[in-house]
């Protein structure tokens, strides 16, 4: 089964999870995701892009806590590691991308939305968070950082310290999406605002957009490691162990 299902309207690829309902991050996802970005991405003929999922149920659930948890540590780097790259390759991606959001997107899934650089949800219990705290792990630097510029100071310090989800009434005031939809809508107008941003001319798009997120990027960039080795201690301490424990009966 391929794991990402693509397609091409008219100049938009469209980008959709395919690993069962939930779409839970590995290491397979997401090496198949970063490629297909970069073949997009190199890809004269592709204007735009749309990331979204084959179920209305789940965006994303996030990592695949129950496989990743098994681990060993230097397994699971790797992972992290090529996580946060994807996420920094979809952030800076040249051309226009759209989140289109058909269920919850939580944890890494709903990272994955924010490195869009449009998010449509659809109406309904659709469900976004971070809730890395009440694993015991912090957000990622990469998340942090697009997070704060995204929804400013003020409500980031309250999405990432409380890891609450939030519905669709809640989300479009903070900024974190941009437009609720009736589900049936949701791909439809994200491939219809990926085609217009698309038809503008690629190289002023793209330097407008890089204009946007290079500052965000060289200060992810400058501590990344750093960060994502805190990430990684914290993934393997007691406490956080623990409650991963919990989170796996749930899964």
């Amino acid at each position: 089964m391929e794991l990402i299902h693509r397609q091409y309207h008219d100049g938009v690829t469209l980008l959709q999870l395919n690993r069962t309902v939930t779409n839970a991050l590995n290491l397979q996802l997401v090496c198949e995701l970063s490629e297909s970005l970069k073949r997009a991405r190199d890809d004269p003929k592709v204007r735009g892009l749309v990331l979204g999922s084959t179920n209305d149920k789940f965006f994303s659930i996030g990592f695949d806590i129950p496989e990743l948890f098994e681990l060993a540590k230097d397994d699971f780097v790797p992972f992290f590691q090529t996580f946060n790259r994807l996420c920094l390759d979809l952030y800076t991606w040249p051309k226009p991308t759209i989140a289109a959001i058909t269920g919850h997107a939580i944890a890494g899934g709903c990272i994955l939305a924010l490195c869009c650089d449009y998010r449509l949800i659809a109406q309904g219990r659709k469900l976004m968070g971070l809730n890395e705290i009440q694993l015991g792990v912090p957000v990622p630097y990469v998340a942090d950082r697009i997070l704060e510029q995204l929804v400013g100071a003020q409500n980031a310090r309250e999405i990432t310290y409380t890891g609450k989800f939030y519905s669709p009434k809640a989300l479009l005031p903070m900024g974190m999406i941009d437009q609720v939809l009736p589900l049936e809508q949701v791909l439809q107008q994200a491939i219809e605002k990926a085609k217009s941003l698309g038809a503008s001319p690629p190289d002023a798009f793209a330097m407008i957009k890089r204009n946007r997120t290079e500052i965000v990027e060289a200060q992810i960039q400058k501590r990344l490691a750093e960060k994502e080795q805190f990430f990684i201690e914290c993934w393997y301490a007691s406490q956080a162990r623990e409650r991963l424990r919990e989170a796996i009966k749930k899964f």
